[in-house]
C-alpha cells in the first residue's frame, strides 16, 4: 500500500482491522520498489511500439512481447532491487 486514498479510506482500514491484516509503514511518494512494476513498464513500452489497433491485436502483441522477455532480464530486475 502506498498511502493512496483508496488504500487508506475508513472502509479499507476497517476491513484490514477486522481481517487482522498487518499493514507495514510505507512512506508516501516512495519510489516503486517492486521489480514487477519495472517488468510491466517494459512490456507496455514494447507493446506500445508495435501500435495495436484493436483489443484482439493488443492481446496478441502482449502475449508475443511477454514471450520475448528472457528470464535473465527478470533476474536482473530482482538483483537491482534495493529495499534500503
Amino acid at each position: 500500500m502506498d498511502n493512496d486514498p483508496k488504500h487508506t479510506s475508513k472502509v479499507v482500514a476497517k476491513w484490514l482491522k477486522d481481517n487482522k491484516v498487518k499493514v507495514l509503514e510505507w512512506p508516501s511518494q516512495s519510489p516503486d520498489l517492486n521489480p514487477i512494476e519495472n517488468l510491466w513498464a517494459e512490456l507496455k513500452k514494447c507493446v506500445r511500439a508495435r501500435r495495436p489497433t484493436n483489443l484482439t491485436q493488443l492481446h496478441q502483441l502482449c502475449q508475443e512481447e511477454w514471450d520475448k522477455i528472457h528470464p535473465t532480464y527478470c533476474g536482473k530486475l530482482v538483483e537491482t532491487f534495493d529495499p534500503s
